[in-house]
């Protein structure tokens, strides 16, 4: 999720990294070396040994070749077993690890004198607790805190094992790391008390207020600003931002035409929950689309209560990715049930069991999730990733598609200091979305459709001396150096050999960018993201006067991008259910055969010099007592230097390794979809 970037070295869609060194599995490179050990560079201290540490223990799958052999069956094109897909219980009976692996794993937990809890139904994770002493005796690793972006958190200081008789049952603890991904607030201001669901399950309180700025205009181009470019190259004439796109100019953008979704249920992962969603989103609608109202999505939702560390979790601002996701939905699928699933906080472990509750018991045709972890494709250990992905193929074999976002920090450089996708979002069998800077017209036609990278440079003003970076009174008047802002995550990974649906579409040079074998690249797919050319959403918001009440702030990232895709996918399983066909499912090896010449697939390519005027009320980067605006000349599909700083002083720069070109490209992927995005991939 992306409203106002913070003018310090933060993230935005996915947050937190995991901290445990590559262990031993289905990844055949290994990761770059020192990586791990700077990350650690921030000791707190000791973990008591009494602390009471929950995990789960992660089961190997007792046909792992198998599943995969299904997965692409059932979703390639001409394969003789496309679109035929098993039920959960035909899945799992193949599949799932065996009763016998698993009574061996609870056996074992107890000897070591945990205390065993549930099995999932799939039987991929057996959770457990026990003191942070039995943790390390079992596992054979130290467990301490450490202080990372800016939180203190717990993390393994050695790879965890697990005996030698286990080894071909059991893959590994998950969660002995309190990784984290976090939702992007705009502003600091307090919030008061939260409210109550209908079923009675305590909510957090509404988050502080990004209160969009004029001039702004109502589509791309509107208004236009006079201005001398602060980098050679660019027009003195640029377009303001604009307030936040609505509903109907996506559909008419994205050609969704009369396709609505009927029939389907599209699922949004989240931590926590909104009180106010449901009539905070039927009033937007009313307001906004009012042929489409709310209703019409028959919300439901499913909350992971009692809810835990909403501090640390910032809770309030998932609250903000639950209104952008829920309308985004809506918007591109206007009769789609929506399912929202509300994790018990913003622990990756917590959200992946909040994935797990939907897919095992099979709650929707389509499920997006707008968070991750930054460079966790080579930081997230072998336990975490074997049940993602296991996860992720029964989705698939069951006829379930599955989208995250990539991040809002292009390769996450800035964040970490190493080039590196995020993680879900690097896995084969899931579809990674990326973000575009989308220029609609007046009529709700596509003017055109950028990469999403953008560079701001601050124009230093009276308000702003000595409050933000390098102005000063001598500097007044002037643009302040540029610095990057964000953009479309993606990268190649250091984990996934190159899947076969990338093969003959994927350029070697990005393919092979880490190692000379071939590997997978993230994104797939891009939809709108830029925050300047964002989506109007309604929620509930405190003002910087402490006051509590509904807003209509413009929000991006490809937090944006992927309930989108959700949306047409929902309107993709729609047609197919109105011609009796089933739905689409696990769609990258259908999307990567789609070309652009019937105009399936939108080539996004560079498109020179462009920029934007942007103007924002200047507390929503400095702080409530900054009175004023900020005016920022932002460029587009920026490619210069961007800096990472370790929190000691030191900092490493080089240029943004994400472009944009003919065919797939790094920062787009294959680009967005097109005309007959729709109609091809609901045909037969």
């Amino acid at each position: 999720m992306k409203s106002a970037r913070s003018l310090a070295l933060a993230g935005a869609a996915g947050l937190i990294v995991s901290m445990v060194p590559m262990a031993a599995g289905a990844a055949s490179h290994a990761q770059p070396s020192g990586f791990a050990a700077r990350i650690r560079q921030h000791p707190v201290g000791a973990v008591a040994s009494s602390a009471r540490v929950d995990f789960s223990l992660v089961l190997r799958l007792r046909d792992a070749a198998g599943s995969q052999a299904l997965l692409n069956a059932v979703s390639t094109p001409g394969s003789n077993g496309y679109r035929h897909y098993l039920t959960t219980a035909q899945w799992e009976a193949r599949f799932s690890p065996t009763a016998g692996a698993v009574g061996r794993a609870r056996a074992w937990l107890r000897s070591q004198g945990f205390t065993v809890g549930a099995v999932s139904k799939d039987r991929i994770t057996v959770s457990a607790s026990g003191t942070a002493a039995e943790v390390e005796k079992a596992f054979g690793t130290g467990l301490a805190y450490f202080r990372v972006h800016g939180r203190t958190v717990r993390l393994t200081t050695g790879s965890p094992s697990v005996p030698a008789s286990l080894s071909t049952a059991v893959v590994g603890p998950m969660g002995l790391d309190q990784t984290t991904a976090v939702a992007a607030a705009a502003g600091t201001t307090s919030s008061p008390a939260g409210g109550t669901s209908a079923t009675g399950v305590k909510l957090p309180p509404a988050p502080p207020a990004f209160i969009t700025s004029p001039p702004c205009g109502r589509y791309y181009n509107q208004k236009i600003a006079t201005v001398r470019p602060p980098f050679d190259g660019y027009p003195n004439k640029v377009p303001y931002q604009v307030c936040g796109y609505k509903p109907g100019q996506f559909r008419s953008v994205y050609h969704v035409g009369s396709d609505t979704g009927k029939g389907t249920t599209v699922a949004i992962v989240d931590a926590y929950g909104s009180a106010t969603i449901a009539q905070d989103a039927t009033r937007y609608f009313k307001q906004n689309d009012p042929g489409n109202p709310f209703a019409d999505a028959a919300l439901s939702q499913h909350f992971a209560a009692p809810f835990t560390h909403e501090g640390l979790c910032a809770a309030s601002s998932w609250l903000v990715e639950q209104a952008l996701d829920v309308e985004a939905v809506h918007a591109m699928a206007t009769k789609a049930h929506i399912l929202f699933v509300g994790a018990k906080s913003c622990f990756n472990t917590d959200l992946f069991k909040a994935n797990q509750y939907i897919i095992d018991n099979r709650l929707a045709d389509a499920v997006t999730n707008s968070w991750g972890d930054s460079s966790g494709d080579v930081l997230d250990d072998s336990a975490y990733r074997t049940a993602f992905d296991d996860l992720f193929q029964l989705a698939g074999g069951t006829g379930m598609s599955v989208m995250f976002s990539t991040g809002d920090d292009g390769d996450n450089f800035d964040l970490t200091g190493i080039s590196a996708p995020s993680y879900p979002a690097s896995s084969p069998y899931v579809t990674a979305v990326g973000g575009t800077s989308l220029e609609i017209g007046a009529s709700g036609n596509q003017i055109g459709e950028l990469g999403w990278a953008t560079g701001r440079s601050f124009k230093c003003t009276e308000n702003a001396v000595n409050a933000l970076p390098g102005c000063t009174r001598s500097t007044v008047n002037t643009w302040l150096p540029v610095s990057y802002d964000g953009g479309s995550g993606g990268y190649t990974s250091y984990n996934y050999p190159e899947p076969y649906y990338q093969a003959p579409v994927v350029p070697p040079v990005l393919a092979e960018r880490n190692f000379t074998a071939p590997a997978r690249v993230v994104p797939d797919i891009s939809l709108d993201a830029d925050p300047s050319t964002g989506f109007l959403i309604g929620l509930t918001e405190v003002f910087p006067d402490g006051k509590t009440g509904y807003n209509q702030p413009r929000y991006g990232g490809t937090s944006l991008a992927s309930p989108l895709l959700a949306g047409a996918i929902a309107d993709i399983d729609g047609a197919s259910l109105a011609g009796g066909r089933a739905d689409v499912g696990f769609v990258n090896p259908v999307i990567y055969r789609l070309g652009t010449a019937d105009g399936a697939i939108f080539d996004v390519r560079p498109a020179g010099h462009q920029a934007q005027l942007r103007v924002d009320h200047a507390f929503t980067y400095l702080g409530p007592a900054v009175k004023g605006v900020l005016t920022s000349f932002r460029e587009i599909t920026y490619e210069g230097p961007i800096t990472y700083c370790d929190g000691t002083g030191n900092c490493a720069t080089r240029d943004n390794t994400l472009t944009t070109a003919k065919g797939y490209d790094s920062m787009t992927g294959l680009g967005s979809p097109g005309p007959a995005f729709i109609r091809d991939l609901s045909g037969p």
